[in-house]
């Protein structure tokens, strides 16, 4: 944890009422203009200050379903021009591979990330240089920055910028180990890789689930001689869940559907590529439709706790070790388990 955190906003202290909710004039909205260049300028000097030349992107994650955000959703969620295009890997969630846990950036593009951020209508993650600077942003304008030393500098030139830094003892928005990274931790290793062919040989495994931003999951089919290409595909970090093959008879999907609830469908086109959506009742008529001209699918609960995968794993980096600080959502045989 760093020593040092501030509040950094555009709300002034003395409008804040006695339970220290702000009552003032400022709207919660970024102006796009003058505030908001100088949020990323108060940025810019403590990492300047602190000598944080890069940001690390933890636990990135996107919009899943219903957009929530202040401003209407962008394209590419923000990200298009700051990394590399995905390629035409077919269908899934268009993110850039440049977007995961643990990407090195320049300042200039977490500064970019943090503008998308203050206007909450894309991509979010936390920036951080481990034990030395951080940067995670809050709902309506809220800016948490963590040093590792005072920086007076920087405080004075926020203070020009007509912004409000406030000294507080952590970050709102730090990794919460027990909520975030409870559960079970099998790398995705060499081990998990031949237990994986050897269930896929066994006909018990036959969908890969590859999460790498939270909020978005891209899905392969598993077969023995692909396996390999789908190995060297995944992207770091990523969190995996191995489930079933999916079912050819799409009449008795069909009839699985359940009267109302959340859930995520699976789907293999006729040209033998997943698609998959999350939805509600009100879209179980057009998930429905998709679903009955596939050649296989299956329908997931999107409720933790319900239809677990039979196995899961954490990429590890190239040296072996997983510094991914997030867990999948536990499987079949992790119940009970904490590893």
């Amino acid at each position: 944890m760093l020593a040092y955190v501030y509040r950094v906003t555009k709300y002034d202290p003395a409008d804040r009422d006695e339970h220290g909710h702000y009552a003032g004039p400022e709207d919660t909205a970024s102006d796009h203009g003058e505030v908001e260049a100088a949020y990323l300028q108060a940025v810019a000097a403590f990492a300047t200050e602190t000598g944080a030349d890069h940001l690390a992107i933890r636990e990135p994650g996107v919009p899943c379903i219903t957009h929530f955000g202040a401003e209407p959703a962008v394209d590419g969620y923000g990200l298009n021009g700051l990394f590399t295009p995905a390629p035409d890997a077919g269908p899934g969630p268009s993110l850039p591979p440049g977007f995961h846990d643990g990407a090195q950036v320049p300042i200039h593009t977490g500064l970019e990330l943090v503008r998308g951020m203050l206007r909450d209508n894309g991509a979010w993650c936390r920036l951080e240089v481990e034990d030395l600077f951080a940067v995670h942003v809050g709902w309506d304008q809220y800016l948490y920055i963590g040093t590792s030393r005072p920086c007076e500098d920087a405080l004075a030139a926020t203070r020009a910028l007509g912004l409000f830094p406030e000294r507080l003892t952590s970050s709102p928005y730090d990794f919460d180990p027990e909520v975030e990274g409870a559960g079970f931790l099998r790398p995705g290793d060499d081990a998990f890789w031949d237990g994986l062919a050897a269930a896929v040989a066994s006909g018990r495994a036959g969908i890969l689930e590859e999460n790498f931003v939270e909020g978005a999951t891209r899905w392969h089919s598993l077969t023995l001689d692909i396996l390999g290409s789908v190995r060297a595909g995944i992207v770091p970090r990523a969190r995996l869940a191995v489930r079933p093959p999916l079912s050819s008879d799409i009449d008795a999907v069909l009839a699985s559907f359940p009267a109302d609830g959340l859930i995520e469908g699976v789907w293999q086109d006729k040209d033998g590529r997943l698609h998959s959506a999350i939805c509600d009742e009100e879209d179980f008529p057009e998930l429905a439709s998709r679903i009955s001209a596939a050649s296989a699918a299956v329908l997931l609960s999107a409720y933790e706790g319900e239809d677990l995968p039979l196995q899961t794993a954490v990429m590890p980096d190239n040296d072996g070790v997983v510094r991914a600080r997030w867990r999948p959502a536990p499987a079949a045989g992790d119940q009970g388990s904490k590893r």
